[in-house]
């Protein structure tokens, strides 16, 4: 069993999903059961998968659940492009967003190579 509050990327995640509620915010009122909820689920499931796979009982567990993690990762990453790209979002912000979002994919991948070998 791993202590999930002191992962780095889950620490991480956890500032990621605040950032992305105040920005959701900013999105129009008609996306609120759209594209708002669907990011919203995608950046909670990042930290909540973290936390799951580590009060697992075994390191194979931990590293499916961080998969699943990183999957939520690319689709919020997609969920961001696409407010980008429908100007729903400043470019800016979304930029800034994603590039946080990259360094958790990259802490992950690395913490999950790690627990492989």
């Amino acid at each position: 069993m791993h202590n999930f509050e002191k992962l780095i990327f889950w620490q991480k995640s956890i500032e990621l999903a605040k950032e992305v509620y105040l920005v959701c915010a900013d999105l129009p009122q008609d996306e609120k059961f759209g594209l708002v909820s669907q990011i919203k689920r995608s950046v909670i499931s990042i930290p909540s998968n973290i936390a799951e796979g580590a009060g697992r009982n075994n390191d194979r567990e931990f590293y499916h659940f961080l998969g699943i993690a990183n999957a939520s990762s690319f689709e919020l990453q997609t969920q961001l492009i696409l407010t980008r790209e429908l100007n729903l979002l400043r470019a800016e912000q979304v930029d800034d967003l994603i590039s946080s979002l990259n360094e958790i994919q990259r802490m992950i991948y690395t913490f999950k190579s790690n627990l492989k070998k």
